[in-house]
């Protein structure tokens, strides 16, 4: 076909096409961006008609979406939550066209309503009132605020406790506090009344407690904010301390910052501070009549009510603008008083390792409880246990201790006395052939570790955990115990009825009971002192109370050596000896271990003291279990001695508490029986006796040679074994037991007279 003759419309819709590419790859990006913009208008003219012809949901409707909550939220917005009736709601569908546009709610602010609520406004509080006393003034003071707080809150507030604090497990009260069980909405309030000593008492100990509880990562920040409140009252003498910086009630206002911390800052009232020698009366009366008004308005208000920027702090600030722009304290947040303030969000997180390099930190780690300071730390000064101008000292002296040193006693007995007169020995003279005129009764260390109920010593001792004063030579010590005896026994040389023969006799010490009083394991060098007695001849009879067993671990020998057995049970040994370390029944089994160990080396004891109402009932099968465990050579029975005093009554303890001796051989007698069961290694038997001491003395069969009890210590053969540095145990040293003392015999040695409580021979029928 000709080409003139084809069609003329391709040519042009090619020409027309070529145009178009054109123009797009020209203009192609102001296409997509229109296209786009056109697209989004449309969307959005969709969504707007969508919310036009869309309707509320009805308010009857009873689905209920499960992001609306759970009914727990439910009861937090009825509790916590004020809604008004007529000014908060929201507009519903009406019956006229609604207008185009979205839906429009109005209303005010839904408010928190604060935690004083009417629920919370009778709060019901419990008054409990601690203190400690060395010289009574504190004691006093705190029977007064008792009584006044009795009789002024007699309709408004719980009946008050008083509490000594040398008396009470401290982990009962400041942990996390008692439960009161009057009502559901009822809480503690306590008060605190001390003096400040520059000695170590059991304020000291106090003090350590408080530290190591707040310290503690296993227990909360603030494990006593369940408390209603606290104050302190302190104590102090301004004649010998002026200021508070120069140490006037110093160790009051320490509790005072302890308690803030750990309560959470909970301070209802101002620290009181009273003069001794001022009018200490009617300062603790003001301030009793500030508690009493305090309690007054928390009873109203169900809470401390509010207060400014720091208040409740454990410190005090001179600036308070510097207060308000340090960010708080992980201790003590001000909202969630109960919880651990969170760290911030916008805080960087810093290594440990940067810790030293920060030169200025805002705020301490949440972690680490290393108190840093930008002022050098002043070397702290090793102080003395038992300073001559403490009250410690003067109480002590008072009760007919010779003070030796810094930390050391000496003291002669009764039976010292009575043997000295020709009037019988305690029970070592039947058991161990030890004459009490022959016995010195001393302690390298005054300071024990626990607060037993029927100590002698009225809690004038010092107690701690850790030794940390000055520590004397043990020749100093020695040679100071000697002197203090023999100028003892000197002083009775014109006492009535004292034999010459014995007096002579007692100038020369044969035997030395480190148990007066304390801890005598305790002290750093026990092992010298014992090496300076036995290069004497000197017999050593040594007693623990098994809460040292590194320092029993590391004894040498003694010639008899004690571990104080006074419950059965964790419990009970809570209870009656009121240690005051934490894991104390874990240091306990390890002395009984440490003890085992020991029973062919030397002579090993448990000594039992028996307490109606604390160590006695159904603590037999207890005893026989330690007994098996640590398998000692010896045990002695013996009832406790009531000391009568105000300190052993407020420990609970009174003569109803004494066993009758008639019990004690009931309770040895059944705990015989019970070991003979267990098929023990030797076995025990019963052996001796002193019925005038209440004791009776149990020993292993070991002990039972040639059909004889062999109790008693031959202490030549025992000093020239030690001497000749052989190998040696305790059946190498044992001597028979004299028939007298035989249980049933009655223990009493013939050579000496029996006389009754007048001093009138006794008459046997």
């Amino acid at each position: 076909m000709d080409m003139g003759e084809m069609p003329v419309w391709p040519v042009l819709a090619a020409d027309r096409l070529d145009r178009l590419l054109a123009t797009w790859h020209s203009q192609r990006f102001v296409f997509v961006a229109a296209a786009l913009l056109v697209s989004i208008v449309i969307l959005l003219t969709l969504r707007r008609g969508q919310t036009v012809h869309n309707r509320a949901p009805s308010p009857a409707t009873e689905e209920k979406s499960s992001w609306l909550g759970t009914a727990k939220d439910a009861e937090y917005d009825r509790k916590f939550l004020t809604i008004p009736d007529k000014d908060v709601g929201v507009r519903t569908s009406s019956r006229k066209a609604r207008p185009i546009g979205p839906k429009v709610v109005s209303g005010k602010k839904l408010l928190l309503q604060t935690k004083s609520s009417s629920k919370e406004a009778s709060l019901c509080i419990k008054p409990y009132v601690f203190y400690a006393s060395l010289t009574g003034n504190s004691k006093s003071i705190a029977e007064i605020v008792t009584e006044r707080l009795r009789t002024a809150g007699k309709h408004d507030f719980l009946e008050p406790e008083l509490f000594d604090l040398s008396y009470i497990d401290l982990d009962d009260y400041f942990v996390s506090g008692p439960k009161v069980e009057a009502t559901d909405n009822a809480a503690s309030f306590y008060l605190v009344i001390l003096p400040s000593y520059d000695i170590d008492s059991i304020i000291t100990n106090f003090l350590e407690h408080l530290r190591e509880t707040h310290h503690d990562f296993r227990i909360d920040t603030a494990p006593m904010s369940s408390l209603a409140g606290y104050s302190v009252f302190g104590i102090g003498d301004k004649e010998g301390w002026p200021s508070e910086e120069q140490g006037f009630c110093s160790q009051a206002i320490e509790v005072d910052k302890w308690l803030a911390k750990l309560t959470g800052r909970k301070r209802a009232y101002p620290v009181g501070l009273g003069d001794v020698k001022s009018n200490i009366k009617q300062v603790a009366e003001d301030w009793t009549i500030g508690i009493i008004d305090s309690l007054r308005d928390m009873q109203q208000a169900g809470n401390l009510g509010e207060g400014v920027p720091g208040s409740g702090a454990s410190v005090e600030s001179d600036d308070e603008a510097a207060d308000e722009q340090e960010p708080q304290s992980e201790d003590f947040p001000d909202l969630g008083r109960k919880k651990r303030q969170k760290l911030n969000n916008n805080s960087a997180a810093v290594d440990v390792e940067d810790v030293g390099g920060k030169s200025e930190p805002k705020a301490p780690l949440l972690v680490d409880f290393t108190i840093y300071s930008s002022t050098p730390q002043t070397q702290l000064q090793v102080k003395p246990m038992v300073p001559k101008e403490s009250p410690t000292y003067a109480a002590l002296t008072k009760q007919g201790y010779t003070i030796i040193g810094t930390h050391s006693g000496v003291k002669i007995c009764r039976w010292t006395k009575s043997a000295l007169r020709g009037r019988g020995s305690c029970y070592k003279n039947s058991f161990y052939g030890i004459a009490s005129h022959l016995c010195m009764e001393t302690t390298p260390s005054l300071s024990c570790s626990n607060k037993c109920v029927f100590c002698w010593r009225h809690g004038t001792n010092p107690v701690s955990t850790t030794w940390r004063w000055q520590v004397d030579d043990p020749q100093v010590i020695f040679d100071g115990a000697k002197a203090g005896h023999y100028k003892k026994i000197k002083m009775m040389r014109g006492v009535p009825g004292v034999r010459a023969e014995r007096f002579e006799e007692a100038m020369k010490i044969r035997h030395c009971a480190l148990s007066l009083v304390g801890e005598p394991i305790f002290y750093p060098h026990i092992n010298e002192f014992v090496d300076l007695l036995h290069g004497e001849r000197i017999s050593s009879f040594l007693v623990c109370n098994a809460q040292h067993p590194d320092q029993l671990q590391n004894l040498k020998r003694v010639t008899q050596l004690y571990v104080s057995i006074d419950a059965s049970n964790k419990d009970s040994l809570r209870k009656i000896d009121r240690p005051l370390h934490r894991d104390f029944w874990e240091r306990f089994q390890s002395c009984l271990d440490i003890l085992r160990t020991k029973r062919f080396v030397q002579r090993t004891v448990f000594r039992l003291t028996l307490v109606k109402g604390f160590n006695v009932d159904d603590e037999v099968e207890g005893y026989a279990d330690l007994i098996e465990k640590a398998l000692p050579c010896f045990v002695e029975i013996k009832g406790v001695t009531y000391c009568g005093t105000t300190s052993a009554a407020g420990a609970g303890l009174t003569m109803q508490n004494v066993p009758f001796y008639e019990e004690v051989v009931e309770f040895v007698t059944s705990l015989n029986v019970a070991l003979e069961k267990r098929g023990l290694e030797g076995g025990y038997g019963i052996a001796a006796e002193h019925a005038h001491s209440c004791c009776i003395l149990m020993a292993s069969k070991r002990f039972f040679i040639d059909d004889k009890w062999c109790t008693l210590i031959n202490y030549d053969k025992f000093f020239k074994l030690l001497e000749s540095g052989t190998e040696f145990g305790p059946e190498d040293y044992c001597a028979p037991t004299p028939e007298w003392a035989y249980f049933g015999n009655g223990g009493f040695d013939p050579r000496d007279e029996r006389v009754d409580r007048k001093g009138r021979p006794k008459i046997e029928s």
